[in-house]
């Protein structure tokens, strides 16, 4: 069993070329106990983004608070605080905070996402 805060766990920069303003929270994974699955948090501070990127396993996310676009295979759509959406592997993908105010958000994959 693990419980752990938020608030206390580090946050490192997302240092991925094309991302910008972005910080990632590891949750919960393998050395928690959760053989094969990572869960994250994101932070895209105002303005901020992910990478505009593609990789073989999908992506559960939920949006934790703030605003901004999720775009998959070029279509951009909007987030907001309570959307969840799911990235079937193989898509082009990026999030994009609002230009004034900060997108948060949990990200689930399989171990090899979090690598």
């Amino acid at each position: 069993m693990y419980i752990g805060k938020i608030g206390e766990i580090a946050s490192a920069p997302v240092e991925v070329v094309g991302a910008k303003n972005a910080v990632k929270k590891h949750l919960i994974g393998p050395a928690e106990g959760w053989k094969g699955w990572v869960m994250r948090m994101f932070i895209l501070d105002a303005g901020g983004h992910s990478p505009l990127h593609t990789h073989p396993w999908p992506h559960i996310n939920y949006v934790v608070s703030g605003r901004g676009t999720l775009s998959v295979d070029g279509k951009a759509m909007p987030v907001a605080e309570g959307s969840v959406a799911y990235v079937p592997a193989g898509k082009e993908h990026q999030y994009v905070s609002a230009p004034d105010e900060s997108l948060v958000f949990i990200c689930i994959v399989p171990e090899e996402g979090d690598r």
